[in-house]
This record gives structure tokens, sequence and C-alpha cells, in this order.
């Protein structure tokens, strides 16, 4: 019995000096793990606009599935390639002009966004991919001025296209209802996040910051300033500020009092009570972070002026130019597919004339063409036309509307009817109507400088020429809002 008790306590013995080797052996391991350096406030800030946000974005498209679930995923990669380009901003010094490869992983990310909607114009999911990879174009924000008024511009944009979602599946499908309005809460958090962290642009660190490449390379290779190595003791905190700097010269001790480590003079300053804050200053608006955002990217407190009054804040450094459109450069396009003739990426074509014979059952899409003539031969079912600069279109008849949006310096000529003309974010359109066209309903919104020629009322007249409204005159009588238009003579 003694001899297996005696065994007993061996093997216990044993178990403890095993269990205690162990718990060494991990503490040394977890000794030798480097803490990771702290990330900027801004960069936590939209690391949670990722996780949330986002996050829930890409769980409403995966109870759509298929097309809008994929996209919905590259446009997640595209906000992760966001968040490393700002991270890169504050390592390093602004480039002078932007590399390539500082760029790269988010153009690649926006053109399969894009391209999931191009290649796909056939899909029920079309209208969702298009209000998807119209808020791409919102990553931009990064080389504006105003970027929080770009962003909010952008989502205009995508409502445009939402909207139509939430017309068609309000009372029939709440799955759909959820993807744009999450899609929606995206950009309002991305305005909220630039207004309090890039108000006025996005800031570089030109302090001590490395080159931007570098900065890259430490970023993707998970290297990088790094906290004191383990081994070596934490470097010892600051000393604590005396006292006699922080209060006046009465709330100081007397010259034969003991100072050294005797803590009867510190309570002897506390019990002043309010004559313990004479000496103290009154900080300026300028210097209070809570009335200055920009002075929470900072360490430095701007410096004061010999006078009270408030010192002028310095403006957060921004872009000296804005590189090239955030879009790839693709071949013009013109092709029929299905009963939709689509043409895109025209620039500059001169005296060529893109020609389309269009049949009753088709409808026709434009998209991005510049300084571009268009001619639709025949009568067409509709045409949409967006994000065209200086394209003019000659076009005979249609069933339905023409459909203009985010275009400038657009021009029409209608030869036959179009009983509906709709123009949205359009800068700059001349309107040349039939005598067979004047009839037709003219809806514009977010427009400018838009006229609509008419043709002579006889044989001796000119064409006349009609401006839009654009100034509308809004009063409250009676609880009721009345709006009309601003008529200017002269």
């Amino acid at each position: 019995m003694a001899s297996a008790s005696t065994g007993n306590m061996h093997n216990l013995t044993t178990l403890i000096k095993r269990l205690e080797a162990a718990t060494s052996r991990l503490e040394d391991i977890a000794s030798t793990v480097e803490p990771s350096s702290p990330l900027p406030r801004s960069i936590d800030d939209f690391d949670t606009l990722i996780d949330e946000d986002m996050a829930a974005f890409v769980a409403a498209s995966e109870k759509l599935g298929g097309l809008p679930e994929e996209q919905a995923k590259q446009v997640q990669q595209a906000f992760q390639a966001e968040r490393t380009y700002l991270l890169v901003s504050t390592r390093a010094k602004q480039p002078e002009t932007q590399p390539p490869d500082l760029m790269a992983d988010l153009h690649r990310h926006i053109s399969a966004v894009d391209d999931l909607k191009e290649s796909n114009r056939s899909s029920p999911y079309f209208t969702h991919l298009s209000a998807v990879a119209e808020g791409t174009a919102a990553l931009g924000w990064i080389v504006e001025k105003r970027p929080a008024e770009f962003v909010t511009d952008i989502l205009s944009s995508i409502q445009y296209f939402g909207n139509k979602i939430l017309k068609e599946y309000k009372d029939k499908d709440e799955t759909h209802v959820k993807f744009i309005q999450a899609y929606y809460k995206i950009f309002r958090s991305l305005t909220d996040y630039i207004k309090q962290h890039y108000a006025t642009g996005l800031t570089w660190n030109q302090k001590d910051g490395i080159d931007c490449l570098e900065a890259l390379g430490q970023i993707k290779s998970g290297t990088g300033p790094q906290p004191t190595q383990s081994g070596a003791p934490p470097p010892p905190p600051p000393p604590l500020p005396v006292l006699d700097d922080i209060v006046g010269p009465s709330a100081r001790a007397p010259e034969g009092s003991s100072t050294g480590g005797d803590m009867s003079a510190v309570f002897s300053q506390l019990n002043q009570g309010s004559a313990v804050t004479a000496g103290l200053r009154k900080v300026d608006k300028s210097e209070m972070t809570h009335k200055n955002p920009s002075l929470r990217s900072s360490s430095a407190i701007p410096e004061r002026s010999g006078s009270q009054s408030s010192s002028g804040r310095g403006k957060s450094p921004v872009p000296n130019k804005k590189p090239e459109s955030m879009r790839t450069k693709k071949a013009g396009r013109k092709e029929l597919d299905g009963t939709k003739w689509i043409v895109e990426n025209f620039d500059n074509t001169g005296n060529e004339v893109i020609e389309i014979q269009a049949e009753l059952q088709q409808s026709i899409l434009i998209s991005r063409c510049n300084k571009a003539l268009v001619k639709v031969a025949g009568k067409a079912n509709a045409i949409s036309i967006d994000n065209c600069s200086g394209l003019s279109i000659l076009l005979d008849s249609l069933v339905s509307s023409l459909d203009v949006i985010k275009c400038t310096k657009f021009a029409v000529q209608i030869n036959g009817k179009v009983p509906t003309l709709l123009l949205d974010q359009v800068d700059g359109a001349q309107l040349y109507l039939s005598e067979a066209s004047l009839n037709a309903e003219l809806f514009t919104s977010k427009s400018s400088a838009i006229n609509v020629v008419v043709p002579p009322s006889d044989d001796d007249d000119d064409s006349k020429e009609l401006a839009l409204p654009e100034q509308i005159l809004s009063v409250i009588k009676d609880g009721k809002l009345i709006s009309q238009v601003v008529e200017h003579a002269g």
C-alpha cells in the first residue's frame, strides 16, 4: 500500500513539473511575439465601416446570391484596397505623381465590378448591378478637394437606380429592399467618415513619411515600424509634469519647504482649492480638438499668437493634381445583344458617324461616349444615355422615351416623334424638336443650361430657342409648400 502511495506521489510530482515546463515554454513563446503597431484612428474607423456596414451589405447580397453576391464581394475587396491606400498615406509623403502600383488593386476591383454590370445587361439583376457599379466611383474621393460633397453626388447616382429597385420590390420581396438600403448605408457612413477625418481632402505624412511605394511594400509584407522588441525592457514612462509648471507663482511652495519626495508639498498645493488654477492659461478655441477635428490627426497644437484672438487654423494638405480617371480605358463597342443595342467607349470619333438601324422592339444603351456622333435610323423602343460628354445624336422616332443621365454638352435632334424626354444631372444640352415632337413631355432633375429649339411657326421665321427654368421659388402657405418658376425679364 505504501509502495502504491509513493508511486502516485511520484507521478503527481512528475506531472506538476511537466506542467511548469509547458507553462514556461508558452510564456517564452508569448514574450517573443512582437505586438503590432497601433493603427491611426482614421484607419480604425475605416475598419469599422468595412466590418459593419460593408459586411451587412455583403450579407444582404448573399441572400440574393448569383451576380449581386459576386459583385458585392468585389466591392468589398475594392474598399479593402482603398484601406491599404489610406494606410499608406499615414506612413508616406505625398508623391509628386501617383505611381500606378499604388492604385493597381483598387483599379482592378473597380473594373471587376463594372465588368460584371456590362457583361450581364440581359440579367434580371441589371438594375442592381448598375446601382452597385455607380457606387464604386465614390472611391475616387481620395483625389478630391471636397470629398464629402463628391460622395454625396455619387450617392444620388446610386439612388437613381436604387429607387427603381425600391419601387419594383417594395411590396414584392423585402430582400431586394434590404440589399439596396444596405448599400446606401455604406456611402452615408463614408460621408460621415470623410467629414470627421478628411474634410478638406486626403492628408499625407509630410513630416516624417517615407516613400509611398516603400510604405506599400511594408504594408503588404506585414512589416514596418514596430514597437520595442521583446527581451529589452520597455522604455520608462515620461516623467510627471512638475507642478510648478502648471500652477502659478502664488501656488508654489515656500523656498524653505521640502520638494524632493515630500508629498506634503503636493497636498498643500491641492488644498488651496480654486487658487491652484490661478496660473492656468485660457485655452483658445483654435486649440480645442473637439472644435478643430484636424488637430486630432497631428501631434502638434498650432502656435498661439500674442493676442487673445483665435489663431488661424492651417489647412490640411490636398493633392496638387487629380490623377487620371479611375476607370480603365476600353475599346469602342457597338453590338446588338438580343433586343438591346450597346454603344460604349467611343472617344473623339471626328467625322465618323456611329450608325444604328433600329427596329420597333429594340432599345439602345449609349454609355461613356465622348465627342462622338450617333445616328439612329428607324423607330426604336427607347434610348438611354449615361456618362457622356460632347455627344450628339440624331434620331427618327421612339415608342417610349429618351433618358439622359450624367451627361455634359449634350445635343439631340429629333426628326420624328418622341413622347418623353428625361434628363437627370445634365449640364448643358441642346434639344432640337421636330414639329411632331412639340407635345413631348420634358422631365429634368439636377440639370442646368438646357435649351429647347423649336421649329419656326411659318416659313419666314427662324427657329426659336427656349431655355428650361433652373430657379424655383418656394413659399409655405396654409401649411402647404407652393413652388413657381422664377422668370427674369430682359
